[in-house]
């Protein structure tokens, strides 16, 4: 079994350069992106942040994925049978999934289960608009999965309000570890858009406790927005964008952006051992970060702190946003070492807010964490970077962007946008794309990475006019 070390801390160095200023040359960037072949290099590589693959497994060190297993070919947007997704992705064995058909894949309800190891999702081998998956949940529950430039908008479609059958996005569950949830946009949950859970105590003691659970799980390049209200979900409100389960440990979220979800952005829980880097948090509700370990949960176990280390992340309010919420918040009965260096936190007017608040009575402190907990090589950018420059690198296919995310994007820059209660509220609702198709070919990839032969930048190449969903 590959080790996480829990104990890793080290000092950061935080890489300097030059700001540019958001608002209408952002706009204007985003719609331009793409469109011009000299630039295509740039657009793709250049710049502080990766426009399309990871820059770092995290914790993940060693990963595999579908590296040397046979490809499979996704060859229809049907919910299950020959050639769909669903038949690909619960296939036995080392894999690479790849896509001939482009569109929407409508799961009715069915939820997916990954639960054979080594296995790679290209999303980005999909024909434009790239695959939506609706009215469905990915639970990862194994080890080595690789998923990227992937849709994943779960919805209410029309259930009864407090009826059940709530969906994350994409969780990871039991023991999942080694996975890497990359460059996805995921929407319109009922549960957590994005998640890593597990039980909480399965195990003789701590040691145990976090092997069992998720770990070495890495989360980057995200659009993590408009987790549902007052939908499904029989608690009522929850609308929540990140929950790491108590004990998970080696979790990092890098590069994320988050936005209009009311509050998890993202929670940690009890005994939890994070690192949030260079992601972005926009118009929370009444929490943007924050740390809970809850004390009935735990009844009958010893508290064990967390360790949550926070670097170079921008936090600003929108119109949803409580005037007080700060950028970390602290509740429950556990206490958190907490690492803060480089974080900005302002209201919706750009002054500064707290950086750190409590919103218990219990007895929980905040505890400086004298030295970082980080995984070894991840590179750091400026926090004064990320509003203006990582939207054009986050979530699914930024050179073929889909209209939902375009307008979530768009909402960001301008101070708009709204926490909803259902997919209807939103402009677009459930996208309703033609199917599209292309054969896959396998001389233009590098099955060791996924990546196209001719470089990134060819797929910025050719301009993509955005598309009505």
């Amino acid at each position: 079994m590959r080790a996480v070390h829990p104990s890793r801390g080290q000092r950061v160095t935080v890489i300097s350069a030059t700001p540019r200023r958001l608002g209408a040359s952002f706009l204007a960037a985003l719609a331009l992106a793409g469109s011009a072949a000299a630039a295509a290099e740039e657009t793709a590589t250049g710049g502080r942040f990766n426009r399309t693959t990871y820059d770092t497994p995290g914790w993940a060190t060693g990963i595999r994925g579908g590296t040397g297993g046979r490809i499979i070919r996704v060859t229809t947007l049907a919910a299950a049978g020959p050639g769909s997704y669903r038949e690909a992705i619960e296939a036995d064995g080392p894999r690479i999934v790849v896509f001939e058909v482009g569109g929407v894949i409508d799961m009715a309800g069915r939820n997916l289960t990954i639960k054979h190891p080594f296995l790679t999702v290209a999303g980005q081998t999909a024909p434009s608009p790239g695959i939506t998956i609706i009215r469905a949940q990915t639970n990862i529950a194994t080890h080595d999965v690789i998923i990227q430039h992937m849709m994943i908008r779960p919805g209410e479609w029309g259930r009864p309000k407090k009826g059940g059958g709530d969906q994350d996005g994409i969780g990871t569950v039991g023991g999942a570890h080694h996975v890497i949830v990359d460059h996805c946009s995921l929407s319109w949950a009922t549960d957590e858009n994005l998640s890593a859970s597990g039980p909480r105590f399965a195990g003789a003691g701590p040691e145990e406790w976090r092997r069992n659970t998720s770990y070495a799980v890495t989360f980057s390049y995200n659009l993590i927005y408009e987790g549902l209200a007052e939908s499904v979900h029989v608690k009522g409100e929850h609308s929540k964008g990140s929950l790491i389960h108590d004990n998970a440990t080696g979790i990092l979220l890098h590069a994320n952006i988050y936005a209009s979800n009311r509050e998890r952005n993202a929670l940690f829980k009890g005994g939890v051992q994070a690192a949030m880097i260079n992601n972005l948090i926009y118009n929370p509700g009444k929490r943007a970060v924050h740390y809970n370990l809850v004390a009935h949960e735990w009844d009958g176990h010893p508290h064990l702190a967390g360790r949550v280390t926070l670097v170079g992340n921008a936090f600003r309010h929108g119109p949803d946003t409580l005037s007080a919420t700060p950028l970390f918040a602290l509740g429950g009965h556990g206490d958190v070492l907490l690492y803060l260096q480089d974080n900005l936190a302002v209201d919706d007017l750009g002054r500064p807010v707290a950086q750190t608040g409590i919103y218990s009575a219990g007895p929980a402190r905040i505890l400086k964490d004298e030295l970082p907990y980080l995984p070894p090589e991840i590179r750091i950018h400026p926090a004064v970077f990320v509003e203006s420059e990582l939207p054009l690198a986050a979530g699914a296919r930024p050179w073929d962007r889909d209209p939902i995310d375009y307008k979530i994007l768009s909402d960001i820059a301008e101070g708009r946008g709204k926490i909803i209660d259902s997919e209807n509220q939103n402009a677009s609702g459930y996208p309703r794309y033609r199917a599209t198709r292309r054969p896959f070919d396998p001389d233009q990839w590098n099955f060791a990475d996924m990546s196209p032969r001719e470089g990134w930048a060819s797929l910025f190449r050719e301009r993509k006019f955005i598309r009505s969903p």
